[in-house]
């Protein structure tokens, strides 16, 4: 540790040594000695000498190397009025831009993963007198320092509850605050550039830089967080700042969610762009951010068409909040939408077959129930929007590929609806009363797999088929458009009754007799109990079995076998009741 005679000394001689011939060591003696003051609490020693008239030039052309060890210290104590930070204010004021805003950037990329939040808050205000005292180059630098501090955001996990936002163990939310205080002074500058002013190159890359970070933030943490326009949290304020800030750059809200794919865009790759604008139009379209100000030229149609690719991106994650996302954008953007009149065309857009498989995805694969319900809601919401051709056209798609019989139980439920409505004064189509039901009832009434076809699990859409068939005969046929398309009904419900009926009389057996085998087995079990001696040979032998026919314990094998016979009476009572009403409508006529 050098004594205070040699510290004075070298001061001296630094003071006499033009900045030229100082040399690396210089450097590092110098904050060496900096951090020497502070590790022994002598703070205001330190704020006064780089404040003393007479060692400004040794300030102003090694100060920058102090910022680090102040900004530590900052963080470290937590003190906003400690000397250090009066020293900081005064180096940023005093050292040269471009060498603080080096040392600052090299701070924010080695900066401590305990400290995040603490030293980008500590830094923020600084970083932003450097870049106000730059001339040239100044966007460049803007954009490095918001890339390298974004960078380091996306360390921070991101709060989700209201519990977790409030608390805001990890400061992202004091972060995206100083953030949007940041950038403020910046978005001025381009903002005052109006129409009579020549925009410059500098400018123009300034707006591209901050529609950068717009960009950023609606992807990480926005798209990540839970927003609410009822509850104004930080997160919410944030992202309210983030769509104001892009008019007032002059970036068009409408440019960049619908005619986006006709611009070449440098700002971010193509898959990183797309979950930013799913964002955006999640804030404008559902959350209503900035919607007064959105043109309100373009058609409801339109904006659900240019919406659906951005909601299939959400649909496409298996992230809650990207999910609640795109159910919320899809619910809102049918809203507006006149029931019965999306075209069939719109079927052949790729996102408009994509979305509904997405969408069947999470009906059926989601383990969070309010996810389910919701998607639900929308899917019938859905529905309820197209036409009588496309309606028919989604359903015969939906019966071929869900492969799920809850989903095509609810597809048929929809049918039923549809000839209904269409049997009405004024509804009847071809689509729903005339041959080409015919091809969408041949789907409804078909077992796949024949006589193997697994009752049990395809029970939710044999119901609701026989419940449709049943409907069918008991209206009467003057609303079908010929005889021909009625007799051809007759014989597809004799067919798919008679398939059925098979059907039943296989699987009832087998479902009887395993659950004749499985009560034995349990009366073997309470035989074993009472009798120790021959208990090893018992176990054995009914493990084996009990491997053979199922993984479930005995009392769910049980319930589902008692279920299953109890599902074949349900449909054999559905079928004599079908034949009834088959018997009666042939002795009026």
């Amino acid at each position: 540790m050098m004594k205070e005679d040699q510290v004075n000394e070298t001061i001296r001689r630094w003071r006499e040594t033009p900045e030229e011939d100082l040399k690396p060591e210089d450097y590092q003696q110098f904050k060496n000695l900096g951090s020497a003051c502070l590790t022994r609490g002598d703070n205001a020693q330190l704020l006064k000498f780089v404040q003393d008239e007479k060692n400004q030039g040794i300030v102003k052309s090694m100060g920058c190397v102090l910022t680090a060890p102040l900004v530590n210290e900052v963080v470290k104590k937590g003190m906003s009025l400690d000397p250090c930070q009066a020293a900081i204010t005064h180096l940023t004021s005093t050292c040269r831009p471009d060498e603080l805003l080096h040392s600052l950037l090299e701070l924010i990329e080695d900066i401590d993963p305990a400290a995040i939040s603490e030293t980008i808050i500590a830094l923020v205000p600084h970083l932003k007198t450097v870049l106000l005292r730059m001339e040239g180059r100044k966007a460049a630098r803007v954009g490095l320092v918001l890339t390298a501090l974004q960078k380091q955001l996306l360390r921070l996990p991101v709060p989700y509850t209201k519990q977790q936002e409030e608390a805001d163990e990890y400061g992202l939310c004091r972060c995206c605050t100083a953030l949007a205080e940041f950038t403020k002074s910046f978005v001025e500058e381009v903002k005052g550039k109006d129409g009579n002013s020549v925009t410059t190159a500098e400018d123009e890359e300034l707006r591209t830089e901050l529609l950068k970070f717009c960009m950023r933030s609606l992807r990480e943490p926005l798209l990540e967080a839970e927003l609410n326009r009822n509850r104004k949290s930080s997160l919410w304020l944030f992202a309210t700042e983030i769509m104001v800030t892009l008019p007032a750059i002059q970036v068009s809200l409408s440019e960049l969610l619908f005619f986006s794919s006709l611009k070449k865009s440098t700002v971010m790759d193509k898959s990183q762009s797309k979950e930013s604008r799913a964002c955006l139009a999640y804030l404008l379209f559902v959350q209503l951010i900035t919607i007064d100000s959105f043109p309100a030229v373009f058609s409801p149609v339109f904006v659900l068409q240019c919406n659906m690719e951005y909601i299939n991106e959400l649909l496409s994650s298996k992230k809650e909040s990207h999910l609640l996302k795109g159910l919320a954008l899809y619910g809102k953007s049918l809203e507006s939408v006149q029931d019965n009149s999306l075209p069939v065309s719109l079927l052949e857009l790729k996102s408009f077959y994509s979305v509904p498989q997405k969408l069947r995805q999470v009906l059926t694969d989601c383990p969070m129930q309010h996810l389910r319900e919701s998607g639900l809601q929308v899917f019938q919401l859905f529905i309820n929007k197209l036409d009588a051709e496309a309606k028919h056209k989604f359903f015969r798609c939906m019966l071929k590929v869900s492969n799920h019989a809850g989903v095509e139980s609810y597809i048929v439920k929809n049918i039923k609806n549809q000839v209904e409505f269409s049997m009405k004064p004024g509804n009847a189509n071809k689509w729903f009363l005339g041959e080409d039901f015919l091809s969408l009832l041949r789907l409804v009434l078909s077992l796949p797999q024949g006589s193997e076809t697994d009752l049990l699990n395809s029970m939710d859409r044999i119901m609701e088929s026989l419940n449709l068939v049943r409907y069918l005969l008991i209206r009467d046929k003057e609303p079908w458009s010929n005889t021909d398309v009625w007799e051809e009904l007759g014989r597809m419900k004799d067919e798919y009754l008679k398939m059925l009926r098979v059907c039943i009389s296989i699987s009832r057996p087998y479902y009887s007799a395993e659950l004749n085998a499985l009560r034995e087995d349990q009366k073997l079990k309470a035989k074993e109990a009472r009798d120790a001696a021959r208990s090893t040979k018992l176990v054995k032998s009914l493990t084996v079995k009990h491997e053979n026919v199922s993984d479930m314990s005995p009392e769910v094998q049980h319930q589902v076998l008692q279920s299953a016979l109890v599902t074949f009476d349900l449909m054999e009572s559905l079928i004599v009741r079908i034949e009834e009403i088959t018997e009666e409508k042939l002795k009026i006529q």
